[in-house]
């Protein structure tokens, strides 16, 4: 899809990947609205590159789709979604205090999986008003985010590796339900990436957390992230799949 004159929705956007993505999407020629938490920094970002702020708490499902109503009524339709709204917490299976507390669990599958599957449906009914863009029907792309957590949890990780393990899964079934209407849709599994959530990790703990990656043996930079986002929305032949975002790195248990 080109993505010049694209109309593009950004869940997260306000910072890190999501930030990124919003801003590439912009520097690229399409209008861009970002919808992240209210005190988030998403109105200061989306005005320095003239698109709109639209805030929205991804667990509340109703308000997501009046969100998204209002961002896509902002753009004048929608074309494009990418969303890295998301979160994790760290508590075994069963730990010294107990099992795994399951409204723990609950919410990391609410923040996370149905969150990412709420704005897709929502996102995908949009899409589908659109006309067909070139012969072979494109009409939108839907990118979200997993995590190579998904394939190698840590300890600690059960409740945010099945939630991120959901979104992987979903892709294929996802894209065959929306192959007839022309939308794609693809996620991308980042290994650790500089954002909020890692800024105050000290430097020697950072090198330990990436000693297993190939190269290069570093947190990522949200612009990669951005990057393969964009590529995917350029790319017609990339589908139904979850890509990895990691330096080759795999994680060890911990």
């Amino acid at each position: 899809m080109e993505i010049k004159g694209k109309k593009a929705v950004v869940f997260g956007g306000a910072s890190g990947m999501g930030r990124a993505s919003a801003e590439l999407l912009a520097a690229r020629g399409a209008q861009v609205a970002v919808l992240d938490r209210a005190g988030s920094a998403g109105a200061e970002v989306a005005a320095a590159f003239g698109g709109s702020f639209h805030p929205v708490d991804v667990t509340d499902f109703e308000g997501t789709e009046r969100a998204m109503d209002d961002a896509v009524e902002s753009l004048g339709g929608l074309h494009v979604s990418v969303t890295t709204a998301g979160g994790g917490s760290v508590a075994r299976t069963l730990g010294k205090a107990g099992p795994h507390d399951l409204d723990a669990f609950r919410r990391i599958l609410d923040l996370n999986a149905v969150a990412t599957f709420n704005i897709s449906r929502l996102a995908a009914e949009r899409m589908s008003r659109n006309e067909p863009e070139d012969a072979d029907g494109e009409r939108g792309v839907i990118v979200n985010t997993s995590s190579i957590a998904a394939f190698e949890g840590q300890i600690g990780q059960v409740a945010y590796s099945a939630a991120k393990a959901a979104i992987a899964g979903m892709s294929l079934t996802m894209a065959r339900d929306l192959g007839s209407l022309g939308i794609r849709v693809v996620a991308i599994a980042p290994s650790l990436f500089e954002t909020g959530a890692t800024a105050k990790i000290p430097e020697e703990t950072r090198a330990a957390l990436v000693k297993d990656a190939a190269f290069p043996r570093r947190l990522g930079h949200p612009e990669e992230y951005a990057k393969l986002a964009l590529a995917v929305i350029e790319n017609p032949m990339l589908n139904g799949q979850c890509l990895r975002l990691d330096a080759g790195q795999r994680f060890g248990p911990r």
